[in-house]
């Protein structure tokens, strides 16, 4: 089985298992570069060769990025070879990183820095819903209720189908951008300049307007969703109402924003004032 043969067959092993169009991507271009680098036939790759690709190339990546690494490999070679190469080899620590959370004054200075109402509806939508970028791009002009106030973020992360609240203050912009593209036949709430529109595209159009807004924090569409989280955790949310918003499977993972909300840490007195 030559390379081009094992990359299709791992397409097709990850479409079948219903895997997110992201994983497919990341997990044939993790494959596609160890053998490139190994320049040997799938079956000949060894604990070895994985071993060298991750101290070579991967010497700088983050825990995260060779744990992603080291399951595409395993996913490929246990689906198609039967046998996991991987095994043997050690995973570093997932890092434990605080994330990125704008200050409410830095969201509006980010708004006001888009030059077109789609910008601003796009970027609003992923701070006031909590969008990850794949359920924004996704969003689908039916999956809009009007009369109930109601969205729906369907086969989000997880495969998992959630509930939002249509915000108040974007209704009409969203009434007015749905009835365009139903006018245009589209099928998608929103469409890129040369047809679906992208993450990439998306990440772009923020980190522009980030610059442009002189915001020195490095910002990316997901810094919304955490701006999001911790602004409704500052606000006395209650954090398992904050985990169905978000559509987290764990409470655990929600928990991260107990650790970056500035407001409840402010609310924290030291013993000594109690002496």
């Amino acid at each position: 089985m030559n390379k081009e043969e094992f990359l299709k067959k791992l397409e097709v092993e990850l479409k079948i298992s219903k895997s997110s169009e992201h994983t497919i991507k990341n997990y044939i271009s993790a494959n596609e570069k160890l053998l490139n680098k190994a320049n040997k036939k799938p079956k000949e790759i060894m604990e070895d060769d994985v071993k060298m690709y991750v101290a070579d190339r991967m010497e700088n990546s983050s825990s995260s990025s060779v744990i992603l690494f080291l399951s595409a490999i395993k996913y490929a070679y246990t689906s198609i070879l039967k046998k996991d190469i991987t095994m043997d080899i050690k995973r570093p620590k997932r890092e434990k990183r605080i994330p990125t959370v704008l200050t409410r004054d830095e969201i509006k200075k980010l708004l006001d820095s888009f030059d077109t109402r789609k910008s601003i509806l796009m970027t609003s939508m992923l701070y006031a819903c909590g969008f990850r970028v794949s359920e924004l791009i996704n969003l689908k002009v039916n999956d809009l209720n009007f009369e109930e106030e109601i969205g729906y973020v369907k086969q989000g992360k997880g495969k998992k189908d959630r509930i939002f609240n249509i915000p108040e203050f974007l209704r009409k912009d969203l009434e007015k951008q749905t009835r365009r593209q139903k006018e245009k036949n589209q099928e998608y709430l929103f469409n890129g300049p040369k047809g679906r529109l992208s993450s990439r595209n998306l990440q772009k159009m923020i980190q522009k307007a980030t610059v442009r807004a002189e915001i020195k924090k490095e910002v990316h569409p997901h810094t919304l969703r955490h701006s999001f989280a911790t602004h409704l955790l500052d606000g006395g949310t209650d954090l398992r109402v904050i985990q169905e918003l978000l559509g987290h499977a764990s409470i655990s993972t929600t928990e991260l924003y107990t650790h970056i909300s500035k407001q409840r840490l402010m609310e924290v007195k030291s013993p000594i004032d109690n002496l």
